[in-house]
């Protein structure tokens, strides 16, 4: 699931979505990461210009979720992508399909957000590799502190959707659930910075 509806309220009301890099749209690095990494399709929560962006990026085969109230934060956004999910996962099952995974296994949302473009396909596979259960939790690290793409098991998604509030996303059911974290060491393939400000535009090309 690729959290994708910010406004870029600190660069001036670019939406991050559309900032350009390597002559596209961010959204579309963002989207190849999470495919070659091994995500079998790709939830995107749109949200600020959202119809400029279906009209820009190249979102083919992805799965578009709306989330109107993207200004609250990340945690709406969240609980859209998650929401889409659960409500996918359970029509494969009224329609007699597995709901689970590429092997019949259960299902996990792997969460990764538009605007870390240091983040590579190798450490979205990393985190897809440490998914054991419907209860799995598991987090990419850097030098041992916790950050993005994150992995929940469906068996959580309820309970996240419901803890994800303003701009904090899953922040608050991280931290209560510390200790059932899987952590998986990024850092060596990874750097997890931000596009949050005009000084980080130098990152992207």
């Amino acid at each position: 699931m690729l959290l994708a509806a910010g406004g870029g309220r600190r660069l001036g009301g670019r939406p991050k979505a559309l900032l350009p890099h390597r002559g596209r749209p961010l959204v579309e690095n963002a989207v190849r990461v999470l495919r070659e990494g091994g995500c079998r399709t790709v939830y995107v929560v749109l949200g600020a210009a959202a119809d400029e962006v279906r009209a820009r990026a190249d979102l083919t085969g992805c799965v578009l979720v709306d989330n109107p109230g993207w200004a609250e934060g990340m945690g709406s956004s969240l609980r859209a992508g998650l929401d889409a999910l659960a409500g996918a996962d359970e029509a494969a099952h009224c329609a007699g399909g597995p709901g689970g995974g590429a092997d019949g296994g259960p299902r996990a949302a792997l969460v990764s957000l538009v605007d870390q473009p240091g983040i590579g396909a190798e450490a979205v596979a990393r985190v897809l590799a440490a998914h054991r259960s419907g209860d799995s939790l598991v987090a990419a690290s850097y030098a041992g502190r916790r950050g993005h793409p994150v992995l929940f098991g469906a068996g959580r998604w309820a309970e996240i959707a419901a803890s994800a509030t303003g701009d904090r996303g899953a922040r608050a059911y991280l931290k209560a659930h510390e200790s059932e974290i899987t952590l998986v060491e990024c850092g060596d393939v990874a750097e997890p910075y931000d596009i949050d400000t005009e000084a980080d535009l130098g990152r992207l090309q």
